[in-house]
């Protein structure tokens, strides 16, 4: 049984419209998301990049990229997932210098 996935960072390219905030609106509004931020990591003239990270209890990964594709965003990559009863933090290692 696998456990329901409580975090979420994906790396999305997305056109100039429409705006981060319908992006962020429409990743609010995706079965299991508690909370998203999004950050803007580069522009272009026709597209730009963005940071998602999202929260919450049992997200449905691809519903989220669905919502995301039907906007015109791709994703690029998944960058974190947590998975489990509880949220672990990254501890930094040598590696991460």
């Amino acid at each position: 049984m696998s456990q329901s996935i409580r975090r979420l960072v994906l790396d999305v390219m997305k056109p100039q419209e429409p705006d981060i905030l319908e992006f962020a609106d429409t990743a609010a509004d995706c079965s299991g998301v508690e909370a998203v931020n999004v950050m803007l990591i580069e522009t272009d003239r026709k597209v730009q990049n963005l940071k998602f990270t999202v929260e919450g209890d049992g997200i449905d990964a691809t519903a989220l990229e669905e919502a995301l594709v039907d906007l015109g965003g791709t994703v690029h990559s998944i960058d974190q997932v947590v998975c489990g009863d509880r949220v672990v933090e990254q501890s930094g290692t040598p590696q991460d210098r």
